[in-house]
C-alpha cells in the first residue's frame, strides 16, 4: 500500500523545509507565505535495518524497502474553509492523504515572520483544526441538503440516512472531530462517502531550534498536552537541523545525530509515529529477484497481505511459509532456519505480525 502523509500548518512554520530535508525535493521554502503553490510530492523509502539483514539471510541480490509519501501542503490561513488565501485547493489536497502531519512552529526567531505575530503552539493549532472542522460542517450540511428533499419524495434510503447525518454535523458543531464520532459498522461507511479532513489520524510536528533538540522546549510541552487530550503524539524535530542532516554523508550523519543526543533522525521518528498512529506493519518477502519490505495494516490477514505484492497471489493463496525476523536472525541462514523447525505453515486466517518474513504460495 502506498502511504501518503500530508504536512499541514500555519505559513513560516517550517513545513517546506522540513518536506526538503525529508524528500530532498529541492522545494522553494522562501520566508513568506504561500511560496508553495502546488502540493508537492516526496516519494520516501522506509528506514528499516532489518531489510539489508533479511536479503543477507536469504542471499538476495538486492533490497528493496517500502516507501512513504509526504505532501507538502501550502499554509493554510484562518479563513481557508470559506477560501481565503489559496484555502479550498489546499484544503482539497488535505482530502486526498491518509494521514495529517501538522508542523506547528515552536521557536523564537525575529528574522522568520510569524502569521499572527507571535509563537503560540496551541493557538495555531487551534487555528488549523477550525478551518479543517468549518469545511466538514459545510461537507456535511451539502449533503444533508441532498438528502432532505429525496426524503421527502419517499426515497426511504434518504430518509434514514438524515438522521445519521444531522447527528454528525451536532457532533462537528460541538468542536468534536469526526473521528470520535461514534458509529455502527454500516453507518461509518456512508460517513467514509465524506471523506471528511477531521476523519484523518493527525501526528504533531514541533518545529524547534536546534539547541532545543532533542527534548523540546515549554512550547512543545504545550503542544504535547494539547496532543495527549486528542490522544495522539508529538515529533520534535529542527527543520534546521534536518536541512543539514540531509546534506551529510552516511558516517557524518552519525556523527552529527550523536552530537544532538539523537538516535535517528527526524525522517525515521517521524515515519514511525506514523506507522503507530496509522497501525501500520511491515513484512517481508524475499526471492532470487530480491528482498523487499511490504507496509499493511495491523490485522491483515496472510491473503490479503499477498494482495500486496500480487493480485494473483490473493486471489490462488494456497498458504504461505512464514518466520518471524527474530527467529530469521537468530537462525542465521533460511537452510538452518528449516532444519530447527522455525519456519511455518500459516493459513487463510492467519494475521500477519510485524516482523514475519514470508513466501506466498498460491494457485495461478
Amino acid at each position: 500500500m502506498s502511504l501518503q502523509c500530508g504536512l499541514v500548518g500555519l505559513p513560516n512554520v517550517g513545513k517546506s523545509t522540513i518536506f526538503n530535508a525529508l524528500s530532498n525535493a529541492g522545494v522553494d521554502a522562501e520566508n513568506y507565505p504561500f511560496c508553495t503553490v502546488d502540493a508537492n510530492v516526496g516519494v520516501v523509502p522506509v528506514p528499516d535495518e532489518r531489510l539489508e539483514r533479511v536479503q543477507d539471510l536469504a542471499e538476495s541480490p538486492k533490497a528493496v524497502p517500502t516507501t512513504i509519501e509526504f505532501v507538502d501542503i501550502a499554509g493554510l490561513v484562518e479563513g481557508a474553509s470559506e477560501g481565503e488565501g489559496l484555502g479550498n485547493q489546499f484544503l482539497a489536497s488535505i482530502r486526498e492523504v491518509d494521514a495529517i502531519i501538522h508542523v506547528v512552529r515552536c521557536f523564537e526567531d525575529d528574522s522568520v515572520a510569524h502569521v499572527d505575530g507571535s509563537v503560540d503552539p496551541v493557538r495555531d493549532v487551534d487555528t488549523i483544526n477550525t478551518e479543517l472542522l468549518l469545511k466538514d460542517l459545510e461537507t456535511v450540511e451539502k449533503r444533508i441538503e441532498k438528502l432532505k428533499p429525496a426524503a421527502k419524495k419517499g426515497d426511504k434510503e434518504a430518509a434514514e440516512n438524515v438522521p445519521l447525518f444531522e447527528r454528525l454535523y451536532d457532533h462537528l458543531s460541538g468542536g468534536h472531530w469526526a473521528r470520535s464520532f461514534e458509529v455502527s459498522e454500516d453507518d461509518q461507511a456512508l460517513v467514509d462517502e465524506l471523506f471528511l479532513l477531521t476523519d484523518k489520524p493527525v501526528l504533531y510536528v514541533a518545529n524547534v531550534a536546534e539547541e532545543d533538540v532533542p527534548d523540546g522546549n515549554d512550547s512543545v510541552e504545550e503542544l504535547r498536552e494539547r496532543a495527549e487530550e486528542e490522544r495522539t503524539q508529538v515529533v520534535v524535530i529542527s527543520a534546521e537541523a534536518e536541512a543539514q542532516i540531509a546534506e551529510l554523508e552516511p558516517d557524518e550523519r552519525r556523527l552529527f545525530l550523536d552530537d544532538l543526543g539523537l538516535e535517528r533522525s527526524g525522517l525515521e521518528r517521524l515515519i514511525r509515529a506514523a506507522y503507530d498512529v496509522l497501525d501500520l506493519i511491515t513484512f517481508f518477502t524475499a526471492d532470487e529477484k530480491g528482498a523487499y519490505a511490504w507496509t499493511i495494516k495491523k490485522g491483515t490477514r496472510a491473503p490479503q497481505a499477498a494482495g500486496q505484492v500480487h493480485t494473483d497471489f490473493e486471489e490462488g493463496f494456497i498458504r504461505a511459509e512464514t518466520i518471524h525476523y527474530d527467529d530469521f536472525d537468530a537462525a542465521g541462514s533460511e537452510k538452518a532456519a528449516r532444519d530447527a523447525g522455525l519456519i511455518r505453515t500459516e493459513g487463510k486466517n492467519y494475521v500477519v505480525e510485524d516482523g514475519d518474513v514470508m513466501q506466498f504460495r498460491f494457485n495461478v
